[in-house]
């Protein structure tokens, strides 16, 4: 039975049958005996005639009949051993012994008995076998011989049956309770052996005796014998007590014995709970369970809660719990601060009645006017079937919503909410509604603010007047589709309706901003706009533009019409330029051709003459070219070459071309750069003409000992030209440098921008005036 130790095997014997059987032989044989004397001396007197007839009757009162199976098959018996076969006579032969129905003895054990009855006539050895006559619930023992030629001749067979009834349901009764006993003693065997938690029995002295599969492995032992052999034990001793001595308490103290101990397993340490039981006088039994996973669960649920608790107190709401005995064991850090609880609560269990006066004390509970009524109705939390909530105004104005949640175990949890910023916050939006409202129906645009499921959700007076819309029908919230039917017969063309249904899906759904005009069937005019809203709502707005749309009708013919009379200006400056720079051309002609003696030898008044005429002519000149290039600028019309320019060089003779008006004014010029300014395309006559005229314009407004500086730069983005100068502020030089300025810093800004370039003037507060000129 596996490695289950020290049971000794049972066996039941059946010796009872076997004495029986010898009794009822000898008896037998005696009353045979006696029958053949009685037979032999019958005639011999009357006394032997009575003890004949004695003997006859102990025959029949004997617990074993005869029956004589002769060689010819024929039966010779009393009547008696008829009534033991369920039969009311002996039959003949042996087949007789079995009839039909509920008579007889089954054919199986007839032919056995005949087999048997055979083998004894031929090999002459005896035997022995029950028989059972059906439904007489006898049992027969039945023992064959070959007979003794007295008896019977040529081979007969006696068979002694013996009514062994009540010894077979005795036997067959302690059998049946042997067997029992051995099965739930096997079953018990291989239940302790199956179990897979060590267990042991200890005998009186405290050493081990049985051990099963488990605890031999647990120990790391071979063998149930060689662990007991051993006395190898499972736990080790704990605090100076062994095992074995732990065993003995529970022995004299009549009681289990049950601790958790750390048992080395496997080379693991983890957690057992052992039990000692002691078993009458016998000894003591014992086992351990593994509790390892319930002790970790333990340490993981103690961790659990700190963890919890740990989190209740970063809460913003207060928690208190209480255990089903009505006592106060947590409560959170923001439950303190509400309730102005002190810091210790919580560390030993106050109860729930003790944490009211508590409150009450401090102010933290609302004003009732029957508190112990009041407090004995909060009692009534822990007997309630489901949550309860409730809100309190404390004095102070603080409003705090309380649930008070039944636990499984009898306790409660009770968790506080304060709703005090809350509330002001819900005033505070109910106000900004009615503002809202309030707004929107002073707006001059009519507004409404759609769903992305294209239900109207807001509205202002404004749209409802504009488009003669009823506020029984907007306050249905209408679907969109049901909105645009409504908006049809205002429009002068329904197609408009599909416009409008286009901006509001752009606005909901898109998420883009859109808008549009529409005509309304009595000839105003509305200008849709279609916003997008974070909330994922979208907005129409419509405004009346009928008055504005005329007005603009009206400001572009009056545009229509100074364009055109700008370009007939324009046209015919230009024209006026040409036709001034054929006579100027002819007079600068003449009057060079007088300066070189052509017509005679001048006098000094005449020579002085004829070089302010060649003067004033060129500057003529130069400010007709200007009006004509400023002209053409204007009109786009300006002609440019596109060339490699340098800069540097172009600036260098500017500034010594007007080297005399420098010096003549007292000025100084400071020119600052290098070929690392680059080139730029353009055409170079014009951007000298440009540069030059910003350059003549600092020259102008910088008064007498002044100082103009000159930078040039490379930026990743172009060149620059940096031209800075000291204006006069008083004066008559300044008086006259706004008079020079003239058409040059227009022209300069036209001819800078037909490069694609800017000029930017920046003035500053004492250090001058900054002109940059940027070119690609």
């Amino acid at each position: 039975m596996g490695n289950w130790w020290g049971a000794d095997s049972i066996t039941i014997g059946i010796p009872a049958l076997v004495l029986l059987g010898l009794i009822m032989a000898c008896w037998t044989a005696a009353a045979v005996w006696t029958l053949m004397a009685a037979r032999h001396r019958q005639g011999s007197s009357r006394r032997d005639r009575m003890q004949m007839l004695r003997m006859g009757r102990m025959m029949e009162e004997a617990p074993a009949l005869p029956l004589v199976v002769r060689a010819d098959g024929k039966l010779e018996a009393g009547a008696r051993l008829a009534g033991w076969f369920g039969l009311e006579e002996i039959p003949r032969t042996l087949d007789g012994l079995a009839r039909e129905g509920a008579r007889g003895i089954c054919p199986t054990e007839l032919e056995k008995l005949k087999e048997n009855v055979q083998r004894t006539m031929s090999s002459a050895s005896p035997f022995k076998m029950m028989l059972h006559p059906i439904g007489e619930g006898h049992a027969l023992s039945v023992s064959g011989h070959l007979a003794d030629p007295q008896v019977a001749r040529g081979g007969a067979v006696v068979l002694w049956v013996i009514d062994a009834s009540d010894s077979a349901a005795e036997i067959t009764r302690l059998t049946d309770a042997s067997e029992k006993a051995m099965a739930d003693f096997s079953a018990l065997v291989g239940l302790i052996e199956a179990a897979p938690i060590p267990m042991w029995f200890r005998g009186a002295d405290a050493r081990l005796r049985l051990v099963n599969s488990a605890y031999v492995s647990a120990v790391g032992g071979e063998s149930a014998e060689d662990v007991v052999g051993n006395n190898v034990e499972l736990v080790e001793p704990v605090e100076g007590l062994s095992a074995s001595e732990v065993a003995i308490q529970a022995r004299e103290s009549g009681r289990a014995i049950q601790r958790n101990v750390m048992v080395t397993i496997e080379g693991e340490r983890r957690a057992y709970k052992v039990s000692d039981l002691p078993v009458g006088s016998e000894g003591i039994a014992g086992y351990a369970i593994d509790v390892e996973d319930l002790e970790q669960l333990n340490r993981e649920y103690r961790a659990f809660r700190a963890a919890q608790r740990a989190l209740l107190d970063q809460m913003s709401s207060g928690v208190a719990q209480f255990d089903s005995s009505r006592n106060l064991i947590f409560v959170n850090l923001p439950m303190q601060r509400t309730f102005r609880l002190p810091a210790t609560i919580g560390q030993e269990a106050t109860p729930l009645n003790e944490v009211f006066e508590i409150m009450r004390d401090g102010g933290r509970l609302p004003e009732v006017r029957d508190f112990p009524a009041w407090r004995k109705e909060k009692e009534a939390w822990f007997l309630a079937s489901e949550v309860k909530d409730e809100e309190w105004v404390l004095p102070d104005g603080t409003h705090l919503r309380i649930v008070a949640q039944p636990m499984p175990d009898g306790g409660l949890m009770m968790i506080v909410e304060d709703r005090t910023e809350q509330l002001q916050l819900a005033s505070a939006r109910d106000t900004l509604l009615r503002v809202r409202t309030a707004t929107q129906d002073s707006l001059f645009e009519g507004l409404v603010v759609l769903a992305p499921d294209g239900r109207l959700q807001l509205w202002n007076r404004r749209f409802a007047a504009e488009w003669g819309l009823s506020e029984e029908f907007l306050g249905t919230h209408p679907h969109i589709d049901a909105l645009l039917e409504a908006l049809k017969p205002q429009l002068a063309t329904e197609g408009d309706a599909r416009r409008i249904g286009m901006v509001i899906e752009a606005a909901t759904l898109r998420r883009e901003q859109s808008g549009g005009r529409v005509s309304l069937a009595d000839g105003r005019t509305l200008a849709l706009m279609g916003v997008p809203l974070p909330d994922g709502n979208g907005m129409l707005t419509s405004l009346d533009i009928t008055d504005s749309q005329k007005a603009e009708a009206a400001l572009m013919e009056r545009n229509q019409a100074l364009v055109e009379a700008d370009a007939v200006k324009t046209r015919f400056l230009a024209n006026m330029s040409y036709e001034f720079r054929t006579p100027l051309t002819s007079i600068t002609g003449f009057a060079e051709m007088l300066r070189d003696g052509v017509a005679g030898e001048l006098s000094e008044t005449g020579a002085e003459y004829v070089a302010a005429i060649i003067d004033s002519t060129a500057r003529l000149s130069d400010q007709i070219e200007s009006v004509l290039d400023l002209t053409q600028s204007e009109a786009g019309l300006l002609p440019l070459t596109r060339e490699v320019v340098e800069l540097m060089p172009l600036v260098t003779r500017l500034v010594h071309d007007r080297a005399a008006l420098i010096e003549g004014a007292g000025i100084t010029l400071n020119l600052r750069g290098d070929r690392s300014s680059g080139t730029v395309h353009g055409d170079a006559r014009r951007l000298a003409r440009a540069i030059g005229n910003v350059l003549d314009n600092a020259i102008a407004s910088s008064g007498r000992g002044g100082r103009v500086n000159v930078d040039l730069k490379r930026r990743r983005d172009g060149a620059q030209v940096i031209i800075h100068h000291v204006p006069c502020e008083e004066g008559p030089e300044a008086e006259m440098a706004r008079q020079n300025a003239g058409l040059g810093l227009p022209l300069a800004r036209e001819l800078i921008e037909a490069h694609d370039g800017t000029l930017e003037f920046v003035q500053h507060a004492r250090s001058g005036v900054t002109a940059t000129i940027r070119l690609p």
